[in-house]
Parts: structure tokens; C-alpha cells; sequence
């Protein structure tokens, strides 16, 4: 008998493909025009703290997470985080959301931004960016700009326009070469 239990591992290069075909499945087309897949274009997420959810040698999530500037301030970007939708609601999107945080926390990292539903974002400490704080490129929802603090006090006097950190994303990939 097959082992079904949840494992996360750290995204590879090799992974690419299929979490691309996910991301299709899961989003579809539109999705290339959301503001946060525009931030996407021009800079790389972070493989280091990335990661893949498999059930037995299934993939059957993934979350991304990529730098960012807000202001001046370095962030990191988190998303896509999607489940093949015949696992969602078994805690593995939660389970990646919990890993992803603490992974960038353990490297250093101090505030994480996204583009999603405080009511589900809410559960692992994502709060509503006040408005006119915070803005991004493109269309977005400002209500749905969500932050968290993985330092206390990390996103006091923070505020600007989100954008892709170069700098930030030299580094990082310099880190985990």
C-alpha cells in the first residue's frame, strides 16, 4: 500500500513544468492579467522558500513567493498558492501558508504582502492594508492587499508602491546557489 500522507519540499527547477500546468488547471488564462502575475514578468520568485505539496508522488499544490519592494522597503510577494481542487479543503494550502512563513522568517525576512481574502489569508496572521498605504501596478482590489508582519512592528511607516526588488532578487538567488 502507497504512502497518501502530506509532504512539502522546496520547489526545484524540475518542478517548473508541473507547476505551470497547475497554475492552467487551477487559474486559467485570465490569470495573466492580474497585477500580481505582471510583477511576476520581470522578476523570479525564490526557489529557496518556495515550495510543492505531493500526495505519494502527486503534486498537488504550490505556493510562490517572490521579492518585492513596498517603497523602499524589501518584502516578499506571496502567490500563487493554489490545490488541485479535488484536495482543497484538507488544510493543504494552510499547511504550505505555515511552512512558507516560517521559512521566510527563519532567513531573515520581515514582512510578506499578497493579493487575496483576509478571511482565508487571516487564519496565519495576514491583515487588510490600510487604505492608500500601499498600491500596486495595474488593476487590483485595494481591499484585498494583505500584509504580514513576520517581525513585530516590520510594516511600521511602510508604504509605496509595491514593485520588483532586482537587488533583492540577485541576492537571493546568490543565497541559494
Amino acid at each position: 500500500m502507497s504512502d497518501l500522507s502530506l509532504t512539502l519540499l522546496t520547489e526545484t527547477a524540475n518542478d517548473a513544468q508541473a507547476i505551470e500546468r497547475l497554475h492552467e488547471r487551477t487559474f486559467g488564462p485570465g490569470r495573466f492579467v492580474l497585477s500580481a502575475y505582471r510583477l511576476r514578468e520581470h522578476v523570479d520568485h525564490l526557489l529557496d522558500l518556495s515550495l510543492t505539496a505531493h500526495i505519494g508522488t502527486l503534486l498537488v499544490g504550490s505556493v510562490r513567493l517572490l521579492p518585492v519592494c513596498i517603497g523602499d522597503t524589501p518584502a516578499l510577494l506571496l502567490g500563487p498558492l493554489t490545490v488541485e481542487p479535488p484536495f482543497r479543503g484538507r488544510g493543504i494550502g494552510r499547511a504550505m501558508l505555515e511552512r512558507a512563513l516560517g521559512d521566510a522568517k527563519a532567513k531573515g525576512h520581515r514582512l510578506i504582502v499578497l493579493v487575496g481574502d483576509e478571511s482565508y489569508y487571516g487564519r496565519v496572521g495576514f491583515k487588510m492594508i490600510p487604505k492608500g498605504q500601499v498600491d500596486m501596478p495595474g488593476p487590483v482590489d485595494r481591499a484585498r492587499l494583505l500584509v504580514c508582519e513576520l517581525a513585530p512592528g516590520a510594516f511600521d511607516g511602510v508604504s509605496g508602491m509595491i514593485r520588483p526588488d532586482w537587488r533583492f532578487a540577485w541576492e537571493g538567488a546568490d543565497q541559494s546557489q
